[in-house]
C-alpha cells in the first residue's frame, strides 16, 4: 500500500442539510407536485450544492433496486449505474440534504457519500512518489551476472529468491487460464514485460464508478502514478529473456483503474472493480490501497457505514464468484489489533482531523475486510519491513515489500532493498511498502490456482496458509538499532502478529 495520498490537496468539508421525508418513505412524485387545494406545493429538492456522489445500498431484490433508482431521482439525485447483483447503486447529487433524505426511504439499508470533496473535472497531478529508478550500471551490471535461465534484471529482484519463486519457476511459471486483476491506478499493457500476459478482456477503467472498456482505459494517463504497473510486474511479468521476471510469469495480469487523475481511490470505483473482477472470470484480484478519503472507515458513522457495507457486498460477491482477493495491510507501522488508533489522515480529500478509533468498528478496506488475505511487508533480511501496519487476528501472510536499505540490506547481487519491477513507457524501478508485498501473494494464489485451477477460494486460502514457512517472533523488533523496541510482536511461530501464519511459499504452490 503505496504513501499515494502524501500530496494531495486539501478543501473543506460539507455539511449536510435537512430532508424532505414522511413516515412511510420518501414522497411520491405525485405527493411532490401536486399538494391538497389550499395547502402549498412541496419544495422541489435543492439542487444548489456541490456535486457529491453516493452509495446507496438497498435490498438487493429488482423491484427494490427500481423503487429506490425512482426515489433518487426524486431526491434530487441522478443514477450513475446500479449493481444490482449486490444491491448498490452510485448516484450524484447536488442536493445538499440528498444522504439524509434518501437514508429514510423504504428498501434503503444504508447510504453515504463517498468523498467530502465535490466531483470537479481534476487535472492530472503528482500524487506522492514515484518510483526510484533503475540505472543503466545496474542493468548492465545484472545482465552479465543472469544465468541462462534468467531474465537480465532478475539477480537484482532478490524478493524472488526470499519466497522460492525462482524454484518454483523449474517446475512451473503458472497457468495462462489464470488471471490476476491489479486494482489500482492503471497498468500499461504496452510494456514488453506485460504485454505477453495481459488480459484485455478482464481490464476496464471503473475510477467514475461505471466501467469504461474503451481501449487503453486501463492505462495510467501521462503523468499519473506509476503504482498499478509497478504492481503488475511483481505479479507476472513474462518470462521472456527482457527485463524483470513476475511471481507467476505464466499467468495473464488485468488492470482494474480505480483512481482519479488525482490519485484518490473512491468507494464506487473500488466497488466497481471487485464486481468487474467478479463478471469477468477474474481468480484474484490484488488491492494495494486503501479506500479514500477515510484511512479507517466507521460503521459509526452512516456515511462511512454506507462504504463499509457496499465494499463488503461487493468483496462478497467476488468471492462467490470464485475470486480470491488480496489486499496490503497499510504502511503506517500501526499495530491493527490495538483498540485506540490515532488517525489523523482522514479525510484525506479535505481538511484532515485528528481521532482515535477500534479498528473492530473503523476498519481499513477493503484489506480488513471478511475473507480478504491480508499481507504484511518484510525486508531484504525477512524482518517486518519498518513501515509495515502488523496485528493478531488481521494478518494472514507475509510477503517480501522492501525497506530502507539501511535497514535491511539485500545480499550481492541484489543493490537495493526496494522492490524491482515494471514502470510505464517500457521502465523499471524500485518501491517498497505493503503495496509491494501483496502482488507477491497474489502471484502465489495465482500459482496455487494454476495447480488447483478448481479449488475454491476458501480451499486455495487455506492451502495458501499451510504452505507459508511459518516465522517466529524472534528477538525484541528494534529495526533502527537505537536500543528501543520499536513493534512488539505477539504469537507463537506458528501464528504472529507480525508475519501471520508465515511468508508465502511459491515453490511449495507449484508442487503441493
Amino acid at each position: 500500500m503505496a504513501h499515494l495520498a502524501s500530496r494531495r490537496k486539501r478543501a473543506l468539508a460539507l455539511p449536510l442539510g435537512l430532508a424532505l421525508v414522511t413516515s412511510l418513505g420518501f414522497l411520491p412524485a405525485a405527493a411532490a407536485t401536486a399538494a391538497p387545494t389550499g395547502a402549498p406545493a412541496a419544495a422541489p429538492p435543492r439542487t444548489d450544492g456541490p456535486k457529491l456522489s453516493y452509495v446507496v445500498n438497498t435490498g438487493g431484490s429488482h423491484s427494490a433496486v427500481e423503487q429506490v433508482k425512482k426515489a433518487i431521482t426524486q431526491a434530487g439525485g441522478t443514477v450513475v449505474i446500479a449493481y444490482e447483483q449486490i444491491g448498490v447503486i452510485v448516484a450524484h447529487s447536488q442536493n445538499p440534504a440528498f444522504g439524509e433524505t434518501i437514508r429514510r426511504v423504504r428498501g434503503v439499508e444504508s447510504a453515504g457519500a463517498t468523498r467530502t470533496n465535490p466531483i470537479v473535472p481534476q487535472a492530472t497531478e503528482d500524487v506522492g512518489a514515484m518510483a526510484q529508478p533503475l540505472t543503466g550500471a545496474q542493468a548492465a551490471a545484472s545482465a552479465a551476472r543472469a544465468a541462462a535461465d534468467e531474465d537480465p534484471l532478475e539477480p537484482l529482484q532478490w524478493s524472488l529468491p526470499a519466497i522460492k519463486a525462482d524454484k518454483a519457476h523449474q517446475k512451473s511459471l503458472g497457468s495462462q487460464r489464470v488471471t490476476v486483476a491489479v486494482i489500482d491506478t492503471g497498468v500499461d499493457d504496452t510494456h514488453p514485460d506485460l504485454a505477453p500476459n495481459f488480459d484485455r478482456a478482464a481490464s476496464a477503467n471503473c475510477a467514475s464508478g461505471a466501467p469504461d472498456t474503451t481501449a487503453g482505459a486501463w492505462r495510467p494517463a501521462a503523468g499519473e502514478s506509476d503504482h498499478g504497473t509497478h504492481v503488475a510486474g511483481t505479479i507476472a511479468a513474462a518470462k521472456n529473456g527482457f527485463g524483470v521476471t513476475g511471481v507467476a510469469p505464466g499467468v495473464k495480469v488485468s488492470g482494474i483503474k480505480v483512481s482519479t487523475p488525482g490519485g484518490y481511490f473512491y468507494t464506487e470505483a473500488v466497488v466497481c472493480g471487485f464486481v468487474w473482477a467478479a463478471e469477468h472470470g477474474v481468480d484474484v484480484t490484488n488491492n494495494s490501497y486503501y479506500t479514500d478519503p477515510w484511512q479507517f472507515a466507521c460503521k459509526n458513522d452512516p456515511d462511512q457505514a454506507a462504504l463499509v457495507e457496499s465494499l463488503s457486498r461487493a468483496v462478497k460477491y467476488a468471492e462467490r464468484k470464485g475470486t480470491v482477493n488480496v489486499a496490503a495491510a497499510g504502511n503506517s507501522r500501526r499495530d491493527l489489533a490495538s483498540r485506540a488508533i490515532e488517525d489523523q489522515a482522514s479525510p484525506n480529500d479535505s481538511e484532515a482531523v485528528t481521532r482515535t478509533i477500534d479498528p473492530r468498528v473503523c476498519p481499513i478496506i477493503p484489506s480488513m475486510l471478511p475473507g480478504v488475505v491480508t499481507v504484511s511487508a518484510t525486508g531484504a533480511k525477512g524482518l517486518k519491513s519498518s513501515f509495515s501496519n502488523y496485528g493478531k487476528g488481521i494478518i494472514d501472510v507475509a510477503a517480501p515489500g522492501g525497506d530502507s536499505t539501511v535497514y535491511q540490506t539485500p545480499e550481492p547481487p541484489a543493490v537495493n532493498g526496494l522492490i524491482l519491477s515494471t514502470l510505464p513507457d517500457g521502465r523499471f524501478g524500485y518501491k517498497a511498502g505493503t503495496s509491494m508485498a501483496s502482488p507477491h501473494v497474489s502471484g502465489v494464489v495465482a500459482l496455487i490456482k494454476s495447480r488447483h485451477p478448481y479449488a475454491s477460494p476458501a480451499a486455495v486460502k487455506v492451502l495458501l496458509g499451510l504452505q507459508a514457512d511459518a516465522k517466529a517472533c524472534g528477538a525484541p523488533y528494534d529495526i533502527d538499532g537505537d536500543g528501543t523496541v520499536d513493534a512488539v510482536c505477539e504469537g507463537t511461530k506458528l501464528y504472529n502478529s507480525f508475519y501471520g501464519a508465515g511468508v508465502v511459499d511459491a515453490l511449495d504452490a507449484v508442487r503441493w
